[in-house]
């Protein structure tokens, strides 16, 4: 009897092993990662076919990636640049022949904005033209935000707060706040400047944000959802909300400074609440909603990709009183700054480390 009850309870304890090794990778033996091609420190992609993506390397190069053969050629083009500290060649976006990318503009004397231009896709030379400047110019190399997400015939666009804290309190400055404007850089008459916030300045959509390095359009209901570096901690993701203030740096999202002082509380009534935090960071970086075949099951779920934690993550929140995590992968590529998924067949590809990586079913 006492030969049974130890053989069970050494049969449990395995089947509980076994159990917690499956349930860790359970993509494991789902997918695979394929490198397509070599990069230097890329930043942010944008498909222009199906056979090519348009990719931004930080320290000034833009470069057409094939897909399929692999070959990589760069385009020239005319920008205003600084290769400064966080601050380069940044996000990229595709749409109707036409290209918009987030850069930090060198403004003079050592200082810098994150500034949007817009052009005609050229393969042979790019002749962009501003369209929007963050102001003031700042003398700093941090937290430029950058990221850009197309919404109809609106343009999107994340400000990060370039290190200046409260910065992102003042709406007379552009710092620490997520941009609305029109593709063509004029202003929308319904942005909250117009509508009861006459303190505003006409571009500003949201206040309230440190540095937020993800920024998509949900293809399911059409809403903006963005990811933020928190501090030491206080990383989330959340919804761009009209008029509204996430509360950088009255609130700290669970983080402290990094020299271990607390900052304020993670939430407070008053202010935008995010779907998610994680503390300690991750280092949340690009985001999308997935849409598409190869992972059909990931339909409408968030995926969230890191930097510090070098992973992608999973969100499934239809009902935000219960949000549900998941790590598909972790330590298998690196940094991850940017994910992109193919127009056609749902394939994803991430810029990590100094690669463009694919990631697909396996067969």
């Amino acid at each position: 009897m006492v030969v049974d009850q130890n053989f069970h309870r050494v049969k449990k304890f395995f089947l509980l092993i076994l159990f917690l090794l499956f349930s860790t990778n359970s993509y494991s033996q789902d997918y695979s990662f394929k490198k397509i091609t070599k990069l230097k420190e890329p930043w942010g992609s944008s498909f222009i076919s199906n056979e090519e993506i348009i990719v931004t390397e930080k320290d000034g190069k833009i470069k057409i990636v094939n897909i399929d053969s692999k070959n990589t050629y760069e385009i020239k083009h005319n920008l205003n640049f600084l290769n400064v500290g966080q601050g380069g060649l940044l996000d990229i976006i595709y749409q109707d022949n036409n290209l918009w990318i987030s850069y930090s503009e060198n403004r003079g004397n050592g200082k810098t904005s994150t500034s949007i231009a817009k052009a005609k896709l050229n393969k042979k030379k790019l002749n962009f033209k501003n369209i929007f400047q963050a102001n003031p110019p700042i003398d700093s190399g941090y937290h430029f935000g950058s990221r850009l997400a197309i919404k109809g015939k609106y343009l999107y666009a994340s400000a990060g707060e370039r290190g200046m804290g409260m910065i992102a309190q003042d709406p007379t400055k552009h710092p620490g706040s997520i941009i609305r404007i029109y593709t063509d850089g004029s202003i929308p008459k319904d942005n909250p400047k117009f509508e009861g916030k006459s303190d505003w300045l006409p571009e500003i959509y949201q206040i309230g944000v440190r540095n937020p390095q993800g920024l998509t359009l949900s293809p399911y209901d059409e809403k903006i959802y963005l990811s933020n570096h928190g501090a030491r901690g206080g990383d989330w993701f959340g919804e761009a909300k009209k008029g509204e203030n996430y509360g950088w740096k009255i609130l700290g999202w669970g983080g402290k400074n990094y020299s271990g002082t607390k900052i304020g509380p993670k939430w407070k009534p008053g202010f935008t609440k995010a779907i998610q935090y994680w503390v300690p960071s991750i280092a949340t970086s690009a985001i999308t909603i997935y849409k598409g075949n190869e992972f059909k099951e990931w339909n409408g779920h968030a995926l969230i990709t890191s930097l510090k934690d070098k992973s992608l993550r999973k969100l499934i929140f239809n009902d935000l009183s219960n949000v549900n995590e998941e790590i598909i992968f972790k330590n298998k590529i690196g940094r991850i700054r940017d994910i992109q998924v193919h127009p056609t067949n749902g394939k994803i590809y991430f810029l990590a480390g100094d690669k463009l990586w694919l990631m697909e079913k396996e067969n």
